[in-house]
């Protein structure tokens, strides 16, 4: 991976005995499908929740040609990328030592845009990556869905990017302590088709469910 100057932004100077590595980055962003893009577009603030696809050593975000905000930034404006997984609810004696087992990351940098010939790959990876093995069972990209998708990379490379968990049980007290595991998983399918149901969801279901 290409080197970046290092920066502050890249440590924990509070508690970085929880600072994570990039396997922790990968969890996060293989497991967390939404994350939050954030950036500065004019002198405001700007940040949305976005489905996010992990593909090796850089993150795909994937939106529509005609979303003025993702333009900005496939131009060069510089974004940051986080995600996390609440892992459990840590309860504590008293009420300020209450705390959360979690992991998070976060990427920092500048995307671009991904090139023409590589979006129908790209986005069968994508799709592949939230519903494995749904892209096969999909009919190709019209021109029309390509001309209006904008896939955006951003690179995961030394120094843009820091990764945090909090693990472990909460501390002895006279009264009860513990941890609340959180339990993530898909549900029964909704749908009013007649067709049967594809075999990339149930396995799925099967899987996490």
């Amino acid at each position: 991976m290409t080197s970046v100057t290092p920066s502050p932004l890249d440590r924990l100077t509070r508690k970085p005995d929880r600072a994570g590595d990039l396997a922790v980055l990968h969890e996060v962003f293989d497991h967390a499908p939404v994350a939050t893009v954030s950036t500065v577009l004019g002198d405001e603030p700007w940040a949305v929740p976005m489905l996010v696809a992990r593909d090796g050593d850089r993150l795909l975000l994937h939106g529509s040609t005609g979303a003025g905000a993702l333009r900005r930034i496939a131009g060069g404006a510089k974004v940051c990328v986080s995600a996390y997984l609440y892992d459990g609810l840590v309860v504590a004696e008293r009420q300020f030592d209450h705390s959360a087992n979690y992991r998070s990351a976060v990427v920092r940098g500048v995307c671009r845009a991904v090139a023409r010939d590589e979006l129908p790959a790209l986005l069968d990876r994508f799709t592949d990556t939230l519903l494995p093995g749904r892209a096969a069972e999909c009919p190709p990209h019209s021109a029309k869905e390509l001309a209006s998708t904008l896939l955006l990379e951003l690179p995961i490379t030394d120094g843009s990017w820091v990764a945090k968990a909090r693990r472990g049980p909460a501390s002895p007290g006279a009264g009860w302590t513990g941890v609340v595991p959180v339990r993530t998983g898909y549900g029964a399918p909704q749908s009013d088709s007649p067709h049967p149901l594809p075999a990339s969801v149930r396995r799925l279901i099967d899987q996490t469910g």
